[in-house]
């Protein structure tokens, strides 16, 4: 469905991204109704973040479409000013590389959290037997495992019990954004307006614990404005 790392190829008309290259998602290539996303149904994302930013408006990374047949041209990979920092180019040395292979898995908001039966907010996100879902859910969770995984849509997952749903932290960024005059287009606060776009679960030495989450409003995802994606960062060392 993509690659992790590999060449980075963009338009000529599209300009150095601010963060390093993750991952070339092929649009084309995933399986049919393996989302709940209204993604393009061909051409490329390429997705961007450093995840140590402390980024306080969602400006931690960036994602770029290339619809397919768009001429491209492959640029150096360390044009970021974190190539200058050898700590930051230790860690950037250790994204993956290789090819990404789908799977189409299931995903449920909230299953992480421990105090699941005592929240009644759960109570509309999850069925009828919900707690004896949530054990399956967990064990087969606890089989697969996260780190090194690239998640498309769904719900983010966490390890911790106490973080808020990585959407909404992203909506408070948004607005952050907007109050500091940092983007200039309408940004809803009603979290069900928005979708997460991509998970990644960093699996990179000094990085232990590090998750980072892709989001943008459904309207814009509609309309092919990934330039207008939030990028969010949880880290629990």
């Amino acid at each position: 469905m993509g690659q992790f790392g590999g060449p980075l190829l963009l338009p000529a008309d599209v300009p150095d991204q601010e963060h390093p290259y993750v991952a070339t998602i092929d649009l084309a290539a995933l399986p049919a109704g393996s989302t709940d996303l209204p993604l393009p149904p061909d051409g490329r994302l390429l997705l961007f973040v450093f995840p140590e930013d402390d980024g306080c408006c969602g400006d931690i990374g960036s994602v770029v479409y290339v619809p397919e047949g768009t001429p491209v041209v492959e640029r150096d990979m360390h044009t970021t000013w974190y190539s200058t920092v050898d700590e930051y180019r230790e860690y950037m040395e250790q994204f993956p590389q290789g090819p990404m292979h789908a799977a189409v898995d299931v995903s449920l908001p909230h299953y992480c959290d421990e105090d699941f039966s005592d929240d009644l907010r759960w109570e509309a996100d999850w069925p009828p037997h919900s707690e004896e879902l949530l054990k399956l859910v967990r064990e087969a969770q606890n089989d697969i495992g996260d780190w090194g995984t690239f998640q498309l849509g769904g719900f983010a997952s966490e390890e911790v019990a106490d973080l808020h749903d990585p959407v909404e932290s992203i909506v408070e960024a948004a607005k952050t954004a907007v109050a500091k005059g940092k983007v200039d287009f309408a940004v809803s606060e009603d979290p069900a307006d928005w979708v997460l776009l991509a998970d990644w679960h960093v699996d990179v030495d000094g990085w232990e614990g590090m998750s980072v989450h892709w989001a943008v409003q459904r309207r814009d995802l509609e309309e092919r404005r990934f330039e207008r994606v939030f990028v969010s960062r949880y880290w629990n060392p």
